[in-house]
């Protein structure tokens, strides 16, 4: 039995603020689907991201349906949790899987935490935040104990894991069970291969570049997804790589060999598909940086998506050797300040700083409440999906074949708005 593993898809995303950014992610999307259902797979399993927000746009859906209605021909079923992202953190709320589900979408749950896929047991967890990790540590003992009567088993995960995350991570190595004999993670959009317990632990990474700090990882690495086949004392791991729609092109340039630098590039830039983004460095600038970005911009954007230069004055660069790169973030500042506070305040505090850098600031009280009632009140509190999971999800207006589309101009302001997916309207 062998299966797809991919993770972090995050459509919907609007890079840069780039309508032709959050196309390049549908199309790559479609281009793993088409990869999957040629792999000849058993089943898929997302590992959360699936959507770049909790409410995504109809779009993002539509795009998401048009994937799992062509697996669902090819009679390829698909396991999803929630990832940071595509989570609901306020009580009474439900991540925008669900509303697939009909479709034949399983969406893996504190509440549906488990499924049998022929003899192969599969169980997971949404995304919990670090203030939570003493609740998702007790679920993964649960989890284990599951697993344990089963010979092969995968676990799906959408954690920071310490050994895995150069920064603030939800879980220790030790925190994960070791008797699964697949790790189906996600969240970190590198790829990551090793082995683990007795079995093999992956991060696929995103299917496209989220960050730009993802792009030496990418030439290395590519990005896609994994192929895993069950059947044998180990479960063997093949990454499929998928050829991304647009470049990013990083150069750094001398200044005093602007002209020919520029020269270069639009002979490099000329005859690609899709206007690239360009990352440029430009060194040993002892002039008006003005100037030369009104020159850079003069010859390169009309061959180009954008351009992002970085200019290096003569005087700046005393500054760039005081930055080094284990400069401190505001995140491990706040992890060094609370430190010794106990109750995992500090873990607390940089779950409420990315929930407000996001905006989510109705998330935020439902995560204090739920802190307030775990380290101080009587009550065993969870943090996400809820009791809505139990009953079905009318999909009726996703469920036709004939889609109708349900933006007219994707370019107009109508199609940039959020839809809200805990509305009454989809729950029997």
């Amino acid at each position: 039995m062998k299966f797809a593993h991919l993770a972090d898809t995050h459509l919907g995303y609007r890079q840069f603020g780039l309508i032709e950014r959050e196309r390049d992610f549908y199309e790559v999307f479609g281009k793993v689907i088409d990869k999957i259902i040629e792999e000849n797979v058993d089943f898929v399993i997302h590992s959360g991201d699936l959507f770049e927000t909790a409410k995504p746009s109809p779009m993002a859906l539509l795009e998401f349906q048009k994937g799992l209605l062509k697996l669902k021909g090819a009679g390829i079923p698909m396991y999803a949790i929630a990832g940071n992202h595509d989570s609901v953190m306020r009580k009474g709320s439900i991540p925008p899987q669900v509303i697939f589900k009909k479709m034949g979408l399983k969406v893996i749950s504190p509440i549906n935490t488990n499924y049998m896929q022929g003899d192969v047991f599969i169980a997971g967890l949404p995304f919990y935040p670090a203030s939570q990790s003493n609740v998702l540590k007790s679920k993964l003992v649960e989890l284990s104990k599951k697993a344990a009567s089963h010979e092969k088993s995968i676990l799906v995960l959408h954690q920071g894991v310490d050994n895995y995350f150069d920064y603030q991570y939800e879980l220790e190595t030790g925190d994960i069970p070791d008797n699964f004999t697949y790790y189906a993670l996600g969240h970190i959009h590198k790829y990551t291969e090793t082995d683990f317990g007795k079995g093999t632990l992956v991060y696929p990474g995103s299917t496209e570049v989220w960050k730009t700090d993802e792009l030496e990882d990418y030439r290395e690495n590519g990005k896609g997804f994994v192929v895993v086949d069950m059947d044998g004392n180990k479960p063997a791991v093949k990454r499929v790589k998928v050829d991304l729609p647009r470049q990013f092109i990083k150069r750094s340039i001398d200044y005093t060999k602007l002209e020919s630098n520029i020269a270069g590039i639009k002979e490099t830039i000329r005859d690609l598909e899709k206007p690239p983004i360009l990352i440029l460095n430009i060194n040993n600038v002892d002039s008006d940086t003005g100037v030369i970005y009104d020159r850079i911009n003069e010859e390169l954007s009309e061959l180009s998506l954008m351009i992002r230069p970085t200019f290096n004055t003569v005087e700046g660069e005393i500054d760039n050797l005081i930055i080094k790169d284990d400069s401190i973030g505001p995140k491990e500042l706040i992890m060094q300040r609370l430190e010794g506070y106990g109750s995992n305040v500090d873990k607390l505090a940089v779950d409420l700083y990315e929930l407000l850098s996001k905006d989510k600031t109705e998330d935020v009280q439902a995560v204090i409440e739920q802190y307030y009632t775990q380290h101080f009140g009587s009550d065993d509190v969870e943090f996400t999906t809820d009791n809505f999971e139990r009953e079905e999800v009318d999909t009726g207006i996703f469920e036709s074949d004939n889609i109708e589309p349900m933006v007219e101009n994707e370019d107009s302001e109508d199609a940039t708005k959020d839809i809200q997916v805990t509305f009454k309207e989809v729950l029997e």
